[in-house]
Formats: C-alpha cells, sequence, structure tokens
C-alpha cells in the first residue's frame, strides 16, 4: 500500500473510483437504447475541446466537456432528423473532432500531439488537482442525472413510444441522456483515456447481464465491476508501469469473459433449483376445473 503515500496515486484512485461509478451509471441506459458505441463517438469530439483548451490556455477538461456537450446534442439532433444521411453525418462529426483536435493543439504554443498522448489513453501522473476538482463536479451531475431520473430514464430507453404516450418528455430525456454521456466521457478522460472510455460505459453492462436480468441489479453489479476494475487497473499500472486505461479495459474485457462462462452453469442451478421446488402432482396451470352445475350444461 505504499503508492497510497504518493499524492498523484492519491488523485489517481479517487478518479479511478468515479471514473468507475460513472460509466456503467449512464452505460446501463446507452446499452438499453443501443448505443453502446456513443461513448466513442463523443471520445473523438472531445479531442477538438482538449486541443482548444490548449490552443486558449484555459482547462482542458472543462473545454472538452463543453465540445462533447455540444456534439452530444448534434448527435441527437442527427439521430431525429438525419434519417437518410444520419450515418454519413455522424461519421463526418467523429473524424472532423479528431482532425480538429491534432490541429488545435499543434497551432498551441508549445503543443504538439504527444500532448494528446495523456488524454487519448489516460495518464496517472498528469492528473492534477484541479483535474480531480472537475472530475468530482461532473461526476456529481452525471450520478444526479442517472440516479435521480433512473425510472424516466430507463422507461425512454426500453420503449420510446409507449414512454411518449405515458406524457414523459421523451426528447429532452433523450437530449439529458446524451449530454450526461458526454460529461462522462469527460469525467473518464483522465484516467481511461478517450479513446478507451466507451469500453468502461459498455462492458461491465454486458457483464453483469450475464448474472441478472433485473435492472437494479444490473446497475449495482455494473457499477461494482466499473469500480473495481478502474481501481484494480490504476494499482497494475502503477507497479508494473503500464497504460492505466489500456489495463482497466483488459480488466474489463475479462471480468465480462469469466462472468459469461459462470452464467452457463449458474443458469442451469436455477432451473434445477426451480424444478426441485415444483409442488409435486398437476401444476395449477393445468389443474382440471371444479364440475360445473347443471344450469352450466346449457352451451351458447
Amino acid at each position: 500500500m505504499d503508492f497510497l503515500n504518493y499524492a498523484f496515486m492519491q488523485r489517481a484512485l479517487l478518479a479511478a473510483v468515479l471514473v468507475g461509478i460513472t460509466a456503467p451509471a449512464i452505460g446501463i441506459y446507452l446499452v438499453q437504447r443501443r448505443q453502446a458505441l456513443m461513448g466513442d463517438g463523443i471520445g473523438h469530439v472531445a479531442m477538438t475541446g482538449v486541443g482548444l483548451g490548449f490552443l486558449l490556455s484555459t482547462s482542458p477538461v472543462w473545454m472538452a466537456t463543453a465540445v462533447s456537450v455540444l456534439g452530444a446534442v448534434l448527435m441527437e439532433l442527427i439521430r431525429w432528423y438525419g434519417r437518410t444521411r444520419g450515418d454519413i453525418a455522424l461519421a463526418m462529426l467523429f473524424y472532423g473532432g479528431m482532425a480538429g483536435g491534432v490541429m488545435l493543439i499543434n497551432l498551441a504554443p508549445g503543443g504538439s500531439t504527444a500532448n494528446l498522448v495523456s488524454y487519448l489513453f489516460g495518464s496517472l501522473s498528469t492528473v492534477s488537482q484541479s483535474d480531480v476538482t472537475a472530475i468530482c463536479e461532473l461526476a456529481a451531475f452525471v450520478l444526479l442525472v442517472t440516479l435521480g431520473l433512473r425510472r424516466q430514464l430507463f422507461a425512454v430507453s426500453q420503449d420510446e413510444e409507449f414512454a411518449r404516450v405515458t406524457g414523459l418528455p421523451v426528447r429532452a430525456l433523450n437530449l439529458l441522456t446524451a449530454v450526461t454521456a458526454a460529461v462522462t466521457v469527460t469525467v473518464a478522460m483522465r484516467v481511461v483515456g478517450l479513446l478507451l472510455v466507451s469500453a468502461l460505459m459498455v462492458v461491465p453492462v454486458a457483464a453483469a447481464q450475464q448474472l441478472s436480468r433485473s435492472f437494479t441489479v444490473t446497475f449495482v453489479i455494473a457499477v461494482a465491476i466499473g469500480v473495481v476494475v478502474a481501481v484494480g487497473g490504476t494499482v497494475t499500472s502503477y507497479y508494473q508501469d503500464v497504460p492505466p486505461g489500456a489495463t482497466i479495459v483488459l480488466l474489463t474485457i475479462a471480468a465480462f469473459l469469466v462472468l459469461t462462462a459462470l452464467a452457463g452453469p449458474l443458469a442451469r442451478r436455477r432451473a434445477r433449483a426451480a424444478a426441485a421446488a415444483q409442488p409435486a402432482g398437476d401444476p395449477a396451470e393445468c389443474a382440471i376445473p371444479a364440475a360445473r352445475g347443471a344450469g352450466d350444461e346449457v352451451g351458447v
């Protein structure tokens, strides 16, 4: 536990815990909406924000947040109105965001693409106190939305038409989900990296779904997996001198494979337990109805 003696590791671990909580918390809604790759697209757009932060000598985290939110809103607008050419528009948005980030950071005084590496793949030593403060504030927003509006967001993620009939503001909730995903990307970019954050938003949810179909249980398991792999990857990167983002993602995939291997035997055990608990005799749905009275014998 000697790593706790270093201030940069304390900051990195706090950031890792917050990332491990927030990424699956919003990821579960993206998986339900079949938008698992939204985080990857937002990560590309966020690169422009990082480059703009270097160019204007402001906080890259907050600038990336602003650009990511704008990109997420544009993605939702394209999804609503760009039915025929929506995929092309999204591709231009993603690749334009990446190219814009590279161009802007090279235009910044003393800037080069080397400055992007810690944002693309994560870095422990570069997590500053101001980064931790920004991450804490952004993570609080993500948790407020994902937990406070969980019923509404779940309803919209499951069936937009049904949610609209029940009176929910579907478009507003879709926009809020996209904005929250954008904020989560910037929360995670200092630890996991912009190019790998989508894995931490999706894979823990997919792993949790191997064990449960309940939304609440899946949510809890996914967050637990996210925290364990984020902290485990951060500690491993300290001792083995390996990239934290790649380590966290590989641990997440390993957790998915292990839970997938365990899911089959667990399902069979539950099936045997359910069969053993079934009372002897005819099941209720096959029970013979009681004899009818004489008046019931007349057909209609």
